[in-house]
């Protein structure tokens, strides 16, 4: 993916994570303005979040094709029914790989306030990579990925915002769409042609066949690798070609709230990766929240990446809380 050159049940939730509440300063006046404050934006739950990280991993990899893929796919879909999505559209759809295998595939979108014409899509692929060939040990190549961060994490970051949705919507529809076949694509040992085509497969069908005739969004936000441990994100590169003004948006958002440590105010590089079919295809703007680690010697985007080491330790609930929070500040500000 992505070539960085050119890329618990609901009672501990419940029990965990509260809503925000206003701090008693002792003036009426202010708690107030703080009470309008918490209903503006519901308070993301990281707990949650890292929860729905374990409940996708505890199904094992999932890598199209595989009994674990298709038992996942129906569990976020049932969750998002679960958490009110008011129209839920299956995309089963067959694809070709690379490496000319023959995939079984699904998109999973979960629509709120579907009558709304102003919407925005929240995405991440929820498939596993096949295989861990990044990995520092040549004896673990071929062997499936977890994708507790590469995966996991974005759809997690989603699934907890849904959650809030149904509690409290925003003025705005929201699409959270879940793609399939995003990281079956070539390693640097590939002796072949490396196309930017050979990724993000799911990505490439949804935009060319969209679950609704002649569906328009005001933009997209891709989530892709959301919640490693040291986690950085600097403004990836065809998001600022594509979108600079969401790209703005969310960066300013994250400053607002405090996560300029992690929202970094630089440039990073050029990333195939689903934001960009959706641009080039859907011509709807989208950009990446995706790690930049240049000082990383296994990664940029970090050294769990494509590796057996991308599970659950390794996920961070303070990365997942910040995506989480910037996401909410900026949907439930959005205004139709």
């Amino acid at each position: 993916m992505k070539n960085p050159a050119i890329i618990i049940t609901l009672l501990f939730v419940a029990l965990s994570c509260g809503g925000r509440k206003a701090a008693n300063t002792g003036t009426a006046s202010s708690k107030a303005i703080q009470e309008t404050q918490a209903k503006a934006v519901p308070e993301f739950c990281a707990d949650s979040a890292f929860s729905f990280i374990k409940q996708q991993t505890d199904f094992g990899p999932r890598v199209p094709n595989t009994q674990a893929h298709d038992d996942c796919g129906i569990w976020l879909a049932a969750k998002l029914s679960l958490f009110g999505a008011d129209m839920i559209h299956l995309q089963n759809f067959d694809t070709r790989t690379f490496d000319n295998k023959t995939l079984k595939c699904l998109n999973i979108i979960g629509s709120f306030n579907s009558e709304c014409p102003t919407r925005v899509i929240l995405c991440s692929h929820w498939d596993s990579r096949p295989w861990a060939d990044n990995d520092p040990d040549p004896a673990n190549w071929s062997k499936p990925v977890d994708a507790a961060n590469d995966g996991a994490s974005g759809v997690a970051v989603i699934l907890e915002i849904a959650r809030q949705m149904q509690k409290q919507a925003p003025e705005i529809g929201v699409d959270c769409i879940f793609l399939d076949a995003e990281d079956w694509g070539p390693g640097e040992n590939w002796q072949g042609e490396h196309l930017e085509t050979y990724w993000g497969l799911g990505t490439q069908h949804w935009a060319k066949n969209p679950h609704k005739a002649g569906y328009k969004a005001r933009y997209a936000i891709l989530l892709d690798m959301v919640g490693g441990k040291g986690a950085q994100f600097a403004r990836e590169m065809y998001s600022v070609m594509f979108a600079k003004h969401v790209v703005d948006k969310v960066w300013g958002a994250a400053g607002r709230l405090g996560y300029g440590s992690l929202f970094l105010p630089v440039d990073g590089g050029y990333v195939t990766d689903d934001h960009y079919f959706i641009n080039s295809i859907a011509r709807i703007p989208s950009i990446d929240i995706v790690p930049y680690l240049p000082a990383c010697k296994e990664s940029s985007f970090g050294p769990t990446w494509h590796t057996t080491h991308d599970n659950i330790e390794n996920i961070d609930k303070k990365v997942l809380e910040a995506v989480g929070k910037t996401l909410m500040e900026v949907i439930y500000n959005e205004k139709p």
